[in-house]
Formats: C-alpha cells, sequence, structure tokens
C-alpha cells in the first residue's frame, strides 16, 4: 500500500480517513493518528495557511514516502488544511497504520516532526486586537525533526 497526500481547504473526517486506510487489510494491528488543531491561545483569533499548491503536495509526498520506507507501515495518509481556521478548526491529520503498534507511533511522530519542518506552508496569525504577523521557524520544532535525521529512533516493531 502507498501512502495518501491531500491538501485542502475543507476539513477532513477522521473516521472516513480511517476507514479509507484500513479498508480490507487484515494486516493491520495498529492506526495511530494525529490531529492538530488552530490554538485560540494568546489572543489568537485565526490563522491564514497559505502555499504552493504543487511544491506543497509534492513536499509531503516526499515525506510520507519516507515514513514508509522507514517503518513496515500498511499506508499512512497525511491531510494538511490551507485557507484561514479558527480557533478549534483541524489543521492537519496524519495516521499510520502497521501491523505493529510501535511502527505506527513512531511514524506519526516522523510525520509531524517533518511537516512542521519541511511542508512548505506560509502561516500568518491574526490577534484579536487587530493586529497579525507571520509565524516564523521554531528552534524547538527543528530540534524534534533532527532526531530523525540518518535513522535515529526508528525501532519499527513493537
Amino acid at each position: 500500500m502507498s501512502a495518501t497526500v491531500r491538501v485542502q481547504d475543507a476539513p477532513f473526517d477522521l473516521a472516513a480517513e480511517t476507514a479509507l486506510l484500513t479498508a480490507g487489510r487484515g494486516d493491520v494491528g495498529a492506526v495511530a493518528s494525529f490531529i492538530g488543531l488552530c490554538r485560540g491561545d494568546d489572543g489568537l483569533a485565526a490563522m491564514t495557511l497559505e502555499h504552493w499548491p504543487t511544491v506543497t503536495q509534492a513536499a509531503i509526498a516526499i515525506i510520507a514516502a519516507e515514513a514508509m520506507e522507514r517503518w513496515p507501515l500498511t499506508g499512512c495518509t497525511v491531510v494538511h488544511r490551507y485557507g484561514r481556521m479558527l480557533p478549534g478548526d483541524p489543521i492537519v491529520l496524519v495516521l499510520a497504520a502497521s501491523g505493529h503498534r510501535l511502527a505506527a507511533l513512531e511514524a506519526v511522530a516522523f510525520l509531524m516532526d517533518w511537516l512542521k519542518t519541511k511542508a512548505p506552508f506560509w502561516k500568518r496569525e491574526e490577534f484579536a486586537d487587530g493586529s497579525d504577523r507571520w509565524v516564523a521557524a521554531k528552534a524547538e520544532d527543528e530540534a524534534a525533526a533532527a532526531r530523525w535525521r540518518g535513522g535515529e529512533g526508528v525501532r519499527g516493531r513493537g
């Protein structure tokens, strides 16, 4: 099975995406998931994600393919939204299916760490006071992604 990657403005459905990932599969023993939501802390009123469609889709597909190579996955799904989102709105969905839980859990962590640092999105935050700002890359995101360079953190079974 391969990776499914979509970049879309519409919300996604966790149950429907999980059903698509596991349909007809008797070899799936675990599905791990992550859903990222738009936070509303520190006066954040909305966030807008912009992207370059062809480039963003291709970059995420490369990240997903790497997860498929590193872990014994039966499949993975990445759905990343763009556009204006309000606090509580879902932004990103990552699913990894495997015969074993550890592979699925590690693959989801890898995918999120690399999406945060390698997926080309530009984020603008809008605040309740009417101000806004572009979000800069964070050192802690780079540090989290660094643990996966060179195959570290890969165990794969469990």
